[in-house]
């Protein structure tokens, strides 16, 4: 019996026109099918290469750079991942907080402060909110909440400054009049502070994701490679194959090629494209998990 992970294994193998690397690379592939074809045509009918000619010999050239691409592309690969990856613990880590925050100012503050209760009942979630449209540089559409109380404290805030900078900050401020007050104590405020200096380390370092791309001409180079290693790959397999040349390396196109769109789509995980950190769900949770704590 064929078990539903091995069901939905297969599948996936045969959606080849709802891949996104596939759908973006068919014009691509086939103009490589086309020019494939003219060149086995050319060298076999119109050319009449013989077996003894040097172009034969081309696939040896491949073989060589054949280690070096491989290695290229594990490398743009497993550094676009760890981009993709290190953000993914820092939206983590921003959940974490978030709760921890939550549940130590549930054990401080007492049952009757409701108006403290319900500031942060709003600021917290308001953050990650404010951090993720931040780092899709989306213009926060207060309209778009469900939550009276978020809608209200978003329209407070002034959305021509860094937004989540101001919410720290507000928190930051709240924090500290409660202990000028006397309802929170010098050592509550220092067991609450590792929470609270996280949101801006989070923020900043989402920052630094965000604003630092893999190197331009790095990424220009293995395309060039890509390109001209598969244009010459024809040349020299023409002999060995013939016509079945056409679907061979439009084949090997599309593995290198779907690398390296692959690296590109997941170096900038805070994009909103299909395969980023859903940051949007992340918030919503902390706002779930925030308003069942205070």
């Amino acid at each position: 019996m064929i078990s539903y992970n091995t069901k939905d294994w297969f599948t996936f193998i045969f959606r080849f026109h709802k891949a996104d690397t596939f759908r973006q690379l068919l014009p691509l592939m086939v103009a490589i099918c086309l020019y494939s074809g003219i060149i086995a045509w050319l060298e076999l009918y119109y050319w009449q290469l013989s077996e003894k000619n040097y172009v034969r010999n081309l696939p040896v050239m491949h073989s060589l750079l054949g280690f070096a691409i491989s290695m290229l592309l594990v490398f743009r690969t497993n550094t676009a991942y760890d981009r993709w990856w290190e953000g993914r613990k820092l939206w983590g880590s921003l959940v974490n907080s978030s709760r921890n925050l939550a549940m130590k100012l549930c054990a401080i503050l007492p049952e009757n402060e409701t108006g403290h209760r319900v500031f942060f009942r709003k600021v917290i979630p308001a953050y990650a909110f404010a951090l993720h449209n931040h780092l899709r540089k989306e213009k926060t559409r207060v309209e778009l909440f469900e939550d009276d109380d978020l809608r209200q404290f978003f329209e407070q805030i002034d959305h021509s400054k860094h937004i989540p900078n101001q919410i720290a900050l507000l928190i930051f401020r709240h924090i500290q009049q409660l202990h000028s007050d006397g309802k929170i104590s010098s050592e509550q405020l220092l067991f609450i502070n590792t929470e609270l200096q996280s949101f801006t380390d989070v923020c900043g370092a989402c920052e630094r994701i965000k604003n630092t791309p893999i190197p331009f001409s790095y990424s220009v180079f293995i395309k060039k490679f890509i390109f001209f290693y598969i244009m010459t790959l024809p040349f020299g397999f023409v002999f060995q194959l013939g016509f079945y040349v056409i679907p061979v390396v439009a084949f090997i196109f599309y593995v290198l090629a779907s690398l390296e769109l692959i690296a590109e789509e997941i170096e900038d995980p805070f994009s909103g494209d299909q395969n980023d950190i859903p940051t949007g769900i992340l918030a919503q949770n902390i706002h779930r998990h925030i308003a069942e704590i205070l």
